[in-house]
């Protein structure tokens, strides 16, 4: 086994305690940002992250002009962002699905480089970047008709060169005065991107389906996240509860390193590929 890390024979030593503590069980696997990295996607907290300003709910709904400036923002940087293409992490994690070592995959992501890569059984906690709903009737867009929308409606849009990508596909535009928010063409309604904003629950529904998913397998695995966000450290709890091996790859720290069975600090896509290759022999 050979991982290119900072850490060298460390982390390939810790990725070998993984495997072992993984061998013969069925596996949920949580993923976050840093599942995405080597996709060209910035992580939202890791070294080199770009400081940035998140929406909140209140802010989109309430305030036109917050709602202009993420428009303009989410359009700028959604070419760049839907062009990205899954890693060898995204294709690691479903080669596992695939194989049947896997029971499904639990992500914080919203750029669907899972269900691209092939993963079938796919919980997007946050949403997805791919729909666009209506907040008044419900009615589901597809964003890329949205987008077709948007620059038709302002044609002075255009993508600009060398501008920083942000890890929900956003960059920071110079104007929005005179941008043409697009609306429901069934109610007039406002839209809004299936994501959850900062300020937004998740909904009770995806989140009972991702418990299903960890309480259908023998491991949880968490791959990429700093589990920040209390969504991931409620599945670690869930996990431990049930007494199962829990095993975080991540490079730098994460706040349940203290309750992992084994801690990987290394990159995502060459663990995973790893545990993808070694497991079913292990089993």
């Amino acid at each position: 086994m050979v991982l290119v890390t900072h850490e060298g024979s460390l982390a390939t030593a810790q990725v070998g305690r993984a495997i072992d503590a993984l061998a013969g069980r069925s596996l949920a696997i949580l993923t976050g940002a840093g599942v995405s990295t080597d996709s060209g996607i910035p992580d939202y907290r890791g070294q080199g992250a770009p400081t940035r300003t998140p929406m909140t709910a209140q802010q989109f709904l309430t305030d036109a002009a917050a709602r202009r400036r993420y428009w303009v923002g989410s359009h700028l940087g959604w070419k760049a962002f839907s062009s990205a293409q899954p890693n060898l992490g995204h294709t690691a994690i479903a080669r596992l699905e695939a194989s049947g070592l896997s029971t499904g995959v639990v992500t914080q992501n919203v750029d669907g480089l899972h269900v691209r890569a092939g993963s079938s059984r796919v919980v997007e906690l946050h949403g997805t970047m791919r729909r666009v709903l209506c907040t008044h009737c419900g009615q589901v867009f597809d964003r890329r008709d949205i987008a077709e929308r948007v620059e038709i409606d302002n044609p002075w849009v255009a993508v600009p060169e060398n501008v920083p990508l942000g890890p929900d596909g956003d960059v920071l535009p110079a104007s929005t005065d005179d941008f043409v928010i697009p609306d429901c063409t069934v109610c007039g309604g406002m839209l809004k991107p299936d994501v959850v904003f900062f300020g937004e629950f998740i909904p009770a529904e995806k989140f009972r389906e991702a418990e299903q998913l960890v309480h259908r397998s023998e491991a949880l695995v968490v791959a990429g996240s700093s589990l920040v966000v209390n969504s991931g450290i409620r599945l670690v709890e869930r996990a431990r509860r049930r007494r199962l091996p829990v095993i975080i790859v991540n490079r730098g720290s994460t706040r349940a390193d203290a309750k992992a069975t084994v801690k990987v600090d290394a990159g995502a896509s060459e663990v995973l590929d790893a545990f993808a290759s070694a497991l079913p022999a292990a089993r």
